[in-house]
């Protein structure tokens, strides 16, 4: 009866571990991995439980519901295979919510299952919130971004895709994240874990949608000295509403700092659109915005132009 009651103990324990380390149920079929195996450096900033934080009064998207996740202490790569075969892209997803909670379905899962239809492989990064960003206000988030395409890059062969052709995109929050690691990526923030670290974090290719702080509104909406664009920081994809709370001037002022070094970039700005509509087709016509990346990934070569 002991022994029965210590293994229960065990098991009971395991799972919260488990719990803790997965946090948000993704759905069977879906391997999780964990950046940090060994526990993840800097601060923890969390107050409680990992969590959905959404209530019944939580603002809805297009008619639905949104999973808010906050108090991530254990980051996670969640990988979206293609069911056909892949054509050897890969993309790392940041979910936004201010860097205090991500949006976990809205621009993490629904971004997922766009691109595995396109046969590109997705990996939605869980990483640390709340209050992790933006860099250099902590290293948190931009260290699990690091971390992130790394490991991607790691996995290349066993996820059939090509480790030059690996990019990030990211929604507000995420997509300040997606600028940030692609600005900040010659030097690891972190202590060497693995071989996954010998490799490039630099990505490929970003696309951000609308994204936030990246500029200083207090001067201007002049670019922020902490996004180091210069001509090797990748091709980027931008969109935004003129009438974001986040302000259009983000999009608007990083695609120009790109285009002054040379860098390609494509910007569309919409007349309406406010903040946080994700992939969720309405009315508006910034909904749309896929396939508009789909075309601009044709026209870098990173995807096959159709014949």
């Amino acid at each position: 009866m002991r022994r029965l009651l210590v293994v229960v103990m065990v098991m009971g324990l395991w799972g919260q571990v488990r719990a803790q380390s997965t946090g948000w149920p993704v759905g069977p079929g879906h391997e999780v991995l964990m950046l940090w195996p060994q526990g993840a450096p800097g601060v923890n900033t969390t107050t409680g439980p990992e969590a959905d934080t959404s209530t019944a009064t939580s603002e809805r998207i297009a008619g639905g519901t949104v999973v808010r996740v906050g108090n991530v202490s254990v980051p996670t790569l969640t990988l979206f295979a293609p069911k056909t075969p892949s054509n050897g892209v890969a993309v790392v997803v940041f979910p936004g919510g201010g860097y205090n909670i991500l949006a976990l379905d809205l621009e993490g899962t629904e971004v997922c299952d766009w691109l595995v239809s396109r046969g590109i492989t997705c990996a939605i990064l869980k990483y640390r919130v709340p209050d992790t960003g933006p860099y250099p206000k902590s290293d948190e988030a931009l260290q699990d971004a690091q971390r992130a395409v790394g490991m991607v890059r790691a996995h290349a062969a066993e996820w059939k895709i090509d480790p030059k052709r690996v990019g990030v995109l990211g929604f507000s929050a995420g997509g300040n994240l997606a600028a940030t690691v692609s600005t900040h990526y010659e030097t690891r923030l972190y202590a060497r874990v693995d071989a996954a670290d010998d490799l490039s974090c630099r990505p490929d290719f970003a696309v951000l949608v609308y994204p936030g702080e990246l500029t200083m509104t207090e001067k201007g909406f002049a670019l922020s000295p902490d996004i180091p664009v210069t001509k090797e920081t990748p091709p980027t994809f931008l969109v935004q509403a003129e009438d974001d709370w986040a302000h259009v001037e983000n999009a608007v002022m990083y695609f120009l700092a790109l285009k002054g070094v040379g860098v390609p970039a494509e910007l569309h700005v919409y007349s309406q659109g406010v903040h946080g509509y994700g992939l969720r087709r309405t009315k508006l016509p910034v909904t749309g915005w896929p396939d508009l990346v789909d075309v601009w990934l044709k026209t870098i070569g990173v995807t096959a132009a159709a014949k």
